[in-house]
């Protein structure tokens, strides 16, 4: 197949002008080149295609693939993530990953818990704000934990997230209403441990790849996964493979992550973040439809390589799942 590559350069951005935060969720050229020479050995033909607005160039110059290896990002919107599939379901191009829906729902952390509650999967009560009035109205119980409705990769997110009283509350959600410009997400704080869960495969040929345990070092941004402990995750964090067999946590996180992906209807991967209650029961706080696919950095490939599956496969298996709809 000719396949095309979609993505987001963060050194394009930062070339551009913009600040280390704004292009956080980005790739780096690593990401790219790994993808480009794994789907080559992979016996496929590659070109490089960019953003979405490169993609609109392309498109119009008459440029076409037998699929499109989605991972760009977007800049702009509540919707930013949905823009290229969107753009590609209108040229009737395959593409990899979830489809403009689910990629727009998803971004939006308070619609995508209302879709997951409905469901019955648990997530902690949470409110949303538009304005300061809004919080006039929050009758969750201390502690809360306040974050950008519709960010990735922790930004927004810091110490002072946790928030244990309505000063501290008016306080963050000001400076995040003033500094993102979209809604905050004021939730229920969650004491327990943090999971991530990697899922392959689209519908009930989804299933899940393993999970790892996020754990804090010294040093860390305490008792948040924070916009600066991810981006300082070498140091700052410490990740562990979960093990569903012989820990009854691990287990429900990794069947509420593939009851997630499926009644979402996410497609191909995706990559879920649960924090469990001190109760000790995992619940939903997010789920990333389009992971990043760093071979050494990101979340999906790590995982998936503690599973014993290397970038190849994973590469692989993800192409498999979209070329199913391209036939």
């Amino acid at each position: 197949m000719l396949i095309g590559l979609t993505y987001d350069l963060r050194a394009d951005y930062l070339a551009a002008g913009y600040t280390e935060e704004q292009t956080a969720e980005f790739d780096r050229a690593e990401t790219v080149e790994a993808l480009e020479s794994t789907l080559a050995e992979l016996g496929h033909r590659t070109e490089r295609i960019g953003s979405g607005r490169q993609l609109v160039d392309r498109l119009a110059a008459g440029r076409r693939w037998d699929l499109v290896f989605n991972f760009a990002e977007g800049l702009h919107g509540l919707a930013r993530e949905a823009q290229v599939p969107a753009i590609l379901d209108l040229y009737e191009i395959p593409y990899t990953f979830s489809d403009p829906l689910v990629l727009a729902l998803t971004l939006h952390k308070a619609l995508t818990k209302v879709v997951v509650r409905a469901a019955g999967i648990p997530t902690p009560e949470f409110a949303l704000v538009h304005g300061l009035d809004d919080l006039q109205g929050i009758e969750l119980p201390m502690p809360l934990f306040a974050k950008p409705v519709a960010e990735g990769t922790g930004k927004g997110v810091t110490a002072a997230s946790k928030i244990v009283d309505r000063d501290s509350l008016t306080r963050v959600c000001g400076e995040l209403l003033a500094r993102y410009r979209q809604d905050v997400l004021v939730e229920t704080f969650l004491p327990g441990r943090e999971f991530t869960v990697g899922v392959l495969g689209t519908g009930a040929d989804a299933r899940v790849v393993g999970s790892m345990e996020v754990f804090l070092l010294p040093g860390a941004e305490a008792e948040v996964y924070s916009y600066v402990n991810k981006e300082r995750s070498e140091e700052l964090c410490r990740y562990q493979m979960g093990r569903p067999e012989q820990d009854d946590e691990v287990r429900r996180a990794e069947e509420l992550a593939l009851a997630v992906h499926r009644r979402l209807g996410c497609r191909d991967a995706s990559r879920t973040d649960f924090r469990s209650d001190g109760q000790g029961r995992p619940q939903f706080i997010e789920i990333n439809p389009l992971a990043g696919l760093h071979p050494e950095h990101s979340d999906l490939p790590i995982i998936c390589g503690l599973k014993g599956i290397g970038y190849r496969e994973l590469v692989e298996r993800i192409v498999s799942s979209a070329a199913r709809r391209a036939i």
